[in-house]
């Protein structure tokens, strides 16, 4: 880890702890659980683009949290959509080790344009499903809720299959929750998705640059 790096984890763990006393104080209008999930939130994300393994124990973490703020809020698509995260964290967390050739590690790939078809259809079917349902129970923001929820399933799935693209997934997520959380005034957790939105620019290249160095490694190999 850099000194830069290490500065970072510092500063973030000063910001959290000075967030969740605030919040116990009363001095800020989030409550405890939803600046714990701010904060796992934003480590969660960080180390996914580090690629460290770390990143699934404590999304399941952050996914605990967000299940009580978003039942809640009423964002009930939201509040199951994290329950699917932890399951997912678990797949995500054995993938990342034992996913790759030969039991390794998984490494970043593109996604395979029969899984594309197959993500992009299956989200579509699953908006338009779950926005009819959502509607009946009287749901705060049935389509939004709806598109958020499938976009982030087939975002976290590819994530657990390292695909690069999951990234680009993400960031449109990302841009529709920061609207939608702002609306519904969880004030620290549209600026999490913000944070998210700008981590998820960097996803995209840090995971270019290790797919090209691994491409790289398997040349020799192939020659």
């Amino acid at each position: 880890m850099s000194g830069l790096e290490r500065a970072g984890w510092i500063a973030g763990a000063a910001v959290s702890a000075a967030l969740l006393y605030a919040s116990w104080l009363r001095l800020i209008s989030s409550a405890p659980i939803e600046v714990l999930g701010f904060v796992a939130g934003g480590a969660c994300v960080w180390l996914a683009v580090r690629e460290n393994i770390w990143n699934w124990p404590i999304g399941i973490a952050n996914s605990v949290f967000y299940v009580v703020v978003f039942l809640q809020a009423r964002l009930f698509a939201d509040m199951s959509l994290q329950l699917a995260f932890a399951v997912l964290g678990f797949y995500g967390w054995y993938m990342w080790l034992f996913g790759g050739e030969a039991r390794t590690q998984e490494q970043v790939s593109r996604t395979p344009w029969p899984q594309w078809i197959a993500l992009c259809a299956a989200c579509a079917a699953a908006t338009w499903g779950a926005s009819v349902y959502l509607a009946t129970i009287r749901d705060a923001a049935p389509f939004l809720d709806a598109l958020i929820t499938s976009m982030s399933l087939v975002a976290q799935y590819m994530l657990t299959r390292k695909y690069l693209e999951n990234w680009f997934v993400w960031i449109a997520v990302d841009v529709i929750s920061v609207g939608l959380f702002a609306f519904k005034h969880l004030g620290h957790t549209a600026v999490l998705y913000a944070i998210y939105l700008a981590m998820c620019v960097a996803g995209v290249s840090q995971w270019r640059r290790s797919m090209t160095a691994h491409e790289a490694e398997l040349q020799p190999a192939h020659a």
